[in-house]
């Protein structure tokens, strides 16, 4: 009575087939149908009510974009997409967040079988995290439970930070004085990122982003960014300056740090391990710019699943930065600003519409 129950859209039977044996796998799931295409979907969906659906891109007869914007328009229903792991996928899959999908899983064009399995953790939990996300303008979508909500499963060989940058004493006073801004996001952050930086002129101070995105889905992404603000956005180089009037957005395949050279903010890429299980992460990135920038930086944290981010931005609040997170209410999932909240180290929470304006209050008070 109280599971997730997940309608499975996508032309291809191996896929339905391992999806519902991945979804089905989980205590907190039931999946009642599997379709072959959106217009078998459509009836379907009247007739079972699912929770959540999960939604192929390429289909027969009707496109998943064409499909997920009628849905959006008619019937708002947690989504979560099936995409691949090329250009064209990254664009599709991008699009269909604009839309109103909660998520996505990337499928590779070789193993499938292999691969769909290995993740199969992390599937299960995009697809609970979905059924409790906020759609279609922020409704709830509550788990149809007097239960408590599903626990979202663990993945194996979770490193910390350490692994990639280790602590150092805090230093709040620190040259030079230019201002650097940090900001992480997950679940709903592609959408938010462009809502914060479209409101940036192009003088703002140079911003750093770790969203966790695949590392196919990067310059889609930044080119999408690039295409709503004043400033100009790119995927930096190893040992990049970061200057003022630039976004830099980390690699889908790299974690990215910022060191202090001189009187510039120089940015790093490290191939390192997986941290918080993300790379890259957003932890990687505050910690660095908590001990090279201090309380000349500033750093913000979007709605996304998981806590990557709340650790990092507790040292930079200890380091004297400004830090500021979405609120509940506009976050898609609240897992790491709220993780951040509960540390007590956010001094401003804010609706995702107020966050750039928050942001350049700071660097104007700076």
């Amino acid at each position: 009575m109280g599971k997730i129950r997940v309608l499975i859209i996508d032309d291809s039977a191996l896929i339905r087939k391992i999806l519902t044996e991945v979804l089905s796998s989980s205590p907190d799931i039931e999946v009642v149908g599997a379709a072959a295409d959106p217009l078998i979907a459509r009836e379907m969906i009247k007739q079972l009510n699912p929770d959540v659906l999960t939604l192929d891109i390429e289909m027969p007869h009707m496109d998943g974009i064409t499909f997920l914007s009628n849905l959006m328009r008619l019937r708002p229903t947690p989504v979560v997409m099936i995409s691949t792991l090329t250009e064209h996928g990254a664009e599709a899959t991008l699009n269909a967040l604009a839309l109103g999908a909660v998520d996505f899983i990337a499928k590779p064009k070789v193993d499938v079988v292999n691969t769909l399995n290995e993740y199969a953790d992390e599937i299960i939990s995009k697809v609970i995290v979905a059924a409790q996300a906020k759609v279609a303008g922020g409704h709830d979508r509550p788990i149809k439970s007097k239960s408590p909500a599903p626990i979202i499963p663990e993945v194996p060989e979770k490193h910390s930070v350490d692994v990639i940058l280790k602590a150092a004493p805090i230093k709040k006073h620190i040259n030079p004085t230019n201002k650097i801004i940090a900001l992480g996001a997950s679940t709903g952050g592609t959408e938010a990122i462009k809502a914060v930086v479209k409101g940036f002129p192009a003088d703002t101070p140079p911003i750093l982003i770790t969203q966790h995105l695949p590392a196919a889905f990067s310059e889609s992404f930044v080119r999408h960014i690039g295409l709503v603000t004043e400033m100009s956005a790119c995927i930096p180089k190893h040992g990049q300056t970061a200057e003022p009037g630039n976004i830099y957005l980390s690699p889908g395949d790299r974690h990215m740090l910022v060191v202090r050279e001189g009187g510039k903010y120089i940015i790093h890429l490290s191939d390192g391990l997986p941290v918080n299980r993300h790379k890259p992460a957003v932890d990687v990135l505050f910690r660095s710019v908590s001990q090279c920038a201090g309380a000349n930086a500033i750093g913000v944290l979007l709605t996304g699943m998981g806590a990557d981010g709340a650790m990092g931005m507790k040292e930079m609040h200890d380091a004297g930065a400004k830090t500021v997170v979405q609120d509940e209410q506009s976050s898609v999932v609240w897992g790491m600003p709220g993780a951040a909240f509960k540390l007590g180290c956010t001094d401003y929470v804010v609706p995702l519409e107020e966050v750039s304006h928050k942001v350049l209050s700071l660097v104007k008070l700076g």
